[in-house]
């Protein structure tokens, strides 16, 4: 499972991250409220370990805002806020349990077993745009429900658009998620990655959907717009 850990302490966010991981989790950081948004609009994470007070947004804040969003990954709050009020505010912006510091790794990855089994039939399988379809469960991506045939790279790209239709992508961010973090991957090579997925949706009798935006990077778009 992809768990994201939102805590601006550094040391201790190097801790949890080391605990999940060691417990089979595949875990990414974000040490402010805002980058924890970006990331959550940006990846599909089954699970969110939310610190409440962080920089640029609170964990408060970041709920909310995520529910409002239709987030439906598990949120787990983590605060030194111990009070009935805190512990109200927290579910009530749209944690579904809460952890107060200091906490023990093992009630730590408890809770988050708890939370996933709670989770597993909220995710939303299904995400598509015009006729093209990205199934989650089989990682699969189609159009007119005809299977396309991509490589995992292609795939990457295909489904970062179409989880958010119609937003524009930037180039280092679909290079991070294709290529992975620190890759060093030219402009060239991006390029020549959609022209490939392109000539697949076109040979599919797709229209053009994937949409250049000069100096920015991609987005995917209504063909007649």
């Amino acid at each position: 499972m992809r768990v994201l850990i939102a805590e601006d302490d550094e040391r201790l966010a190097k801790m949890l991250r080391l605990h999940l991981e060691r417990a089979g989790y595949q875990v990414d950081v974000a040490h402010d409220g805002v980058t924890a948004i970006e990331r959550c609009q940006t990846f599909r994470y089954d699970l969110l370990v939310l610190d409440w007070m962080m920089p640029h947004k609170s964990g408060i804040e970041v709920a909310t805002e995520l529910r409002g969003e239709r987030f439906e990954g598990g949120i787990l709050m983590l605060t030194a806020r111990d009070t009935e009020i805190d512990l109200v505010h927290g579910l009530d912006s749209g944690a579904d349990d809460y952890l107060v510091k200091p906490f023990q790794a093992n009630e730590l990855l408890a809770r988050l077993r708890a939370l996933s089994r709670r989770q597993k039939k909220a995710f939303i399988s299904i995400v598509s745009y015009q006729e093209l379809e990205l199934d989650i469960t089989t990682q699969t991506i189609s159009y007119a429900h005809h299977p396309l045939d991509l490589t995992r790279r292609e795939f990457e790209f295909l489904s970062l658009l179409l989880r958010r239709p119609e937003q524009v992508m930037g180039r280092e961010l679909i290079i991070e998620v294709v290529w992975g973090i620190g890759a060093d991957i030219t402009d060239n090579a991006l390029d020549a990655l959609v022209r490939l997925v392109r000539k697949k949706l076109d040979a599919a009798g797709a229209p053009s959907l994937i949409k250049t935006v000069r100096g920015f990077g991609y987005r995917l778009g209504d063909p007649h717009a």
